[in-house]
């Protein structure tokens, strides 16, 4: 009889719990992705307009405040970062069934919530991937990413059909209540956590000091170093034609392919399970072919799968089949990507560096997706059926 063995980091009780909490907190957030904008078209009849606002709301934080949380995630303790940054989006997100429970709930509310939420989920995402190095070694990265994105993939997969019966059940607003308990138990499980953090660095190393020059050596080691300049290029060039795409892809598939909503659904379904296959490929791919090939590999996929839209022709049911392929292949090549580009990032960047290392190439890869998605929106709004559809997709 064989005798099953954990190795590794299932060894690791300190990133075990960090993996728990993290597990419960990503199932919880896809409660939230579903019921708040329910809770704004179903419960206060939100316009367009006033979704594509609070989808602004909750944007621009990571715009505008990245790069200044990178310096502050580095002057500072990373568990603190985080436990603080959860207990306040409990808080939040807890206020959001209290207004529903009172029927005093308003948009007003909502673009508060996703506002703050936002600057707290800033704060949180930079000291996470800085805290990993501090937590596991360098040459368990790789691993500890993929079990990360593993979490990540199952909760996208089951996480929707989740969320979308509680909503049935319990209404959108007390839905959110999820989520905001499934934060209590990210901040239970960090709480438990006992590794001792390197000392903070205050002082910049150029000239100068202060929160500018730290901000300049945040952009600087991503800008400098070749390595890290390209994944930033790379990612930064993906994002803004992905989110392009997405855009106006529920547009395309409908109007122009004349695919119903259901099937649609089904074409981003698809991704699910990719997904969770890349991540639980990552590592090995990255032993058995190198880092750089993998990286390259999986990136190249994504960008393939995506000719197969404007590509596919033909029938209904073969429409659907290659969008439904080329979906499941970008989903294989996406988290291998990300996996192995983070694991890479963080382990050639020095450790005082880390919050701004990964403030700023967020800055950098998500900073120029706004204008592909306004763009989208402006023609979105010259029909009603693309008011429709994209309001379909906004509540998906």
């Amino acid at each position: 009889m064989r005798v099953i063995r954990f190795e590794g980091l299932w060894r690791h009780p300190e990133f075990m719990k960090l993996w728990a909490g993290q597990t419960i907190s990503l199932f919880g957030s896809q409660v939230s992705q579903l019921a708040i904008p329910l809770a704004a078209v179903l419960v206060l009849d939100a316009t367009p307009a006033q979704m594509g606002l609070l989808g602004a709301f909750e944007f621009a934080p990571f715009l505008l405040l990245s790069l200044f949380a990178g310096v502050w995630v580095d002057r500072m303790y990373r568990r603190p970062v985080l436990i603080l940054a959860d207990v306040g989006r409990t808080l939040l997100l807890g206020s959001i069934p209290v207004a529903g429970l009172l029927g005093a709930l308003r948009m007003e509310q909502l673009y508060v919530v996703g506002l703050l939420g936002g600057v707290l989920t800033v704060f949180f995402d930079v000291a996470y991937h800085s805290y990993l190095p501090v937590l596991v070694s360098r040459g368990q990265l790789v691993e500890g990413n993929s079990k990360l994105e593993v979490s990540r993939s199952v909760a996208q997969i089951a996480g929707p059909g989740v969320a979308g019966a509680l909503v049935q059940l319990i209404t959108a607003p007390m839905a959110v209540l999820v989520d905001a308990l499934s934060f209590v138990a990210s901040v239970i499980s960090l709480l438990f956590i006992r590794v001792r953090e390197p000392a903070p660095v205050h002082q910049s190393g150029r000239k100068g000091g202060g929160i500018w020059a730290e901000l300049h050596e945040g952009l600087a080691v991503v800008l400098e170093n070749p390595l890290l300049r390209s994944i930033a290029a790379c990612t930064g060039t993906s994002n803004l034609f992905g989110n392009a795409i997405q855009a106006i892809f529920v547009l395309y598939a409908t109007r122009e392919l004349g695919l119903q909503p259901a099937v649609v659904g089904l074409i981003y379904a698809a991704s699910g399970p990719g997904a969770l296959l890349g991540a639980l490929m990552a590592g090995e791919a990255a032993r058995r072919f190198g880092l750089g090939t993998t990286i390259i590999g999986s990136i190249a996929m994504c960008e393939a799968a995506n000719l197969a839209v404007p590509l596919a022709h033909g029938t209904v049911p073969v429409l659907t089949a290659v969008l439904m392929l080329a979906s499941f292949v970008s989903g294989v090549g996406n988290p291998m990507y990300n996996i192995n580009q983070v694991s890479l990032r963080q382990a050639i960047t020095p450790d005082r560096l880390q919050g701004r290392m990964n403030a700023s190439m967020r800055f950098i890869v998500w900073g120029r997706s706004p204008s592909a998605r306004c763009s989208a929106a402006r023609w979105a709004r010259r029909s009603d059926s693309g008011l429709r559809s994209a309001r379909w997709r906004c509540v998906r």
